[in-house]
């Protein structure tokens, strides 16, 4: 991240823009409405905001709140039906799906079969960043509807899958499975701008940049109801001026606190202070497609630049106890993790190692050129890449360097786009609560989020094994032994696992942080 998602942690403008829209002189006192919002940090989402191709956090914690689907997950990742009375499976692979009968769009129109059904074939038809959830079901070709999905009636539909899967029913909590109301297939970019959604709340503003404004949606019946007038996520563009403002008691809450503060904020918000383990996952990704990091040349060079990096020494003199260096693709607190992977002695500091690996990479080709890793400037990324950058210019005697681009949005569109020429920073933070989300989407050949188009045939076939395995701790074993061909090819270089770091206001109750890292706004309420 439902991670959903890449991460961005925060961007894009200024406070006083914030109040000026508002109409008010503290950022926490709501709008010109009169509502007594909840403001929250937040970023400017890189795409309109479609459930299906929305992949990143800014856009992501928005969606969530505005959509439901079928199942929702609880604070600790547990599982819960939302706009399905029941999933039942019939047989080894054929699910029915029974909606409840008082489900509602924000509009008083009810949510159908024929919702779910029609939007999860534009996701595949269109090709949509989420297109690669669906690959499991019978049918999967992208550009053509799903033959495994058949309408029942307005409140049944079922879904029959290409083989048993243990973990389906979690994957129809993240995102991608949201449904959309039928006017979204005139004009797909016109409604992502000001969607009807069927979430515990509804766009009421998105000022592009600025910031953006949900307020509860009066038609949502289910167990996620808003506690609050409304949430206005504020997109600053640096953190150290959220914190200010978090400080100072103009924002709510964030969950991200700036690298500047991480000896100071335990003391300075006391027990509004949160530090606690989530399922995020930072690395950074160098494409095949570069020069030296094709074949035989590019996975000792990898190889080398992972062994160049000092990660016990970065996370403690950097993020002071926040961060916890990397030993596997997923995070500690996923139910199958292991620290044990063969291989893992990559992820190690071993300065000579990587320079053994680096000189063998020289007779293949001479080294030209220097390493730079891009990141976003906004994200309060810069002290660990420089430090990373080091790292390896001093252990392997190359150039190397940050790279910086104004904000997310910029980032990601040259990624998305295939227009990036270096390395560059990648984060997940998961969707939902299993090895394989830390996986598929993101190296699985032709995936949504494969930033870097990483290919191996041998580790798809892990992930179907795993996939269609008769338990999650069958699954489990088989995404292990995909995460150490991985270790072998290094399509990101695994840096560390985060902890949730952020905090709230004195103005604000009820504040908690999901196993996933993200607020539940819903609950949170003002004082």
């Amino acid at each position: 991240m439902s991670m959903k998602k890449t991460l961005a942690v925060v961007a894009a403008s200024a406070l006083t823009f914030t109040m000026a829209a508002c109409g008010s002189d503290s950022a926490s006192t709501g709008g010109a409405d009169g509502g007594n919002y909840i403001t929250a940090s937040g970023t400017e989402p890189q795409n309109p905001l479609i459930p299906g191709n929305t992949n990143e956090v800014g856009g992501g914690n928005i969606v969530d709140m505005i959509y439901s689907g079928l199942v929702y997950f609880d604070k600790d990742g547990v599982s819960h039906n939302e706009m399905a009375q029941s999933v039942e499976l019939e047989g080894e692979k054929t699910y029915r799906v029974t909606l409840r009968d008082d489900i509602k769009w924000s509009d008083g129109s009810p949510v159908t079969s024929k919702d779910f059904v029609n939007t999860w074939n534009k996701v595949v038809e269109d090709a949509m960043l989420g297109a690669y959830f669906f690959e499991s079901i019978l049918g999967f070709e992208e550009g053509k509807p799903l033959e495994g999905l058949e309408i029942v009636d307005d409140q049944t539909f079922t879904i029959e899958l290409t083989q048993p899967e243990a973990d389906f029913p979690l994957r129809l909590g993240y995102s991608a499975f949201y449904p959309m109301h039928e006017s979204a297939f005139d004009d797909l970019a016109a409604y992502g701008e000001n969607p009807i959604g069927n979430g515990p709340y509804k766009l009421a503003e998105w000022n592009h940049n600025q910031d953006a404004i949900i307020v509860p949606n009066e038609e949502y019946s289910g167990d996620r109801a808003a506690q609050n007038d409304g949430i206005n996520f504020v997109f600053y563009a640096q953190q150290d001026a959220s914190y200010a403002d978090l400080l100072a008691g103009n924002l709510d809450v964030t969950d991200a606190i700036p690298d500047s503060a991480f000896a100071t904020f335990n003391d300075e918000l006391g027990e509004r202070a949160v530090n606690q383990p989530a399922a995020i996952f930072q690395s950074f990704t160098i494409p095949e497609r570069l020069e030296h990091f094709g074949g035989e040349e590019g996975k000792l060079r990898r190889a080398a630049i992972s062994r160049a990096i000092n990660r016990e020494e970065i996370t403690a003199t950097i993020f002071d106890g926040t961060r916890t260096p990397a030993t596997d693709f997923t995070s500690p607190v996923i139910a199958g993790h292991t620290d044990t992977l063969n291989g893992a002695e990559v992820l190690e500091y071993d300065p000579e190692e990587a320079k053994r690996l680096w000189e063998e990479a020289d007779k293949i080709n001479p080294w030209t050129g220097t390493f730079a890793i891009s990141y976003n400037a906004d994200g309060g990324h810069q002290a660990w890449v420089d430090a990373v950058a080091n790292s390896i210019k001093n252990t392997l005697g190359i150039e190397a360097e940050g790279n910086a681009y104004p904000d997310f949005k910029s980032l990601r569109d040259d990624v998305t786009k295939r227009e990036i020429t270096t390395a560059f920073r990648t984060g997940w933070q998961a969707d939902y609560p299993s090895l394989g989300n830390f996986l598929s989407p993101l190296y699985g050949t032709n995936a949504g989020s494969n930033d870097g188009d990483y290919s191996n045939a041998t580790f798809d076939q892990l992930l179907k094994q795993a996939a269609g395995a008769a338990s999650v701790e069958e699954a489990s074993e088989y995404y292990n032994e995909a995460q150490e061909i991985l270790l072998q090819d290094l399509p990101v270089i695994p840096l560390w696992y985060s902890n949730v770091v952020g905090g709230y206001s004195e103005n604000v109750d009820n504040v908690a942080f999901s196993w996933k890292s993200v607020p539940l706004f819903y609950a949170i309420t003002k004082k």
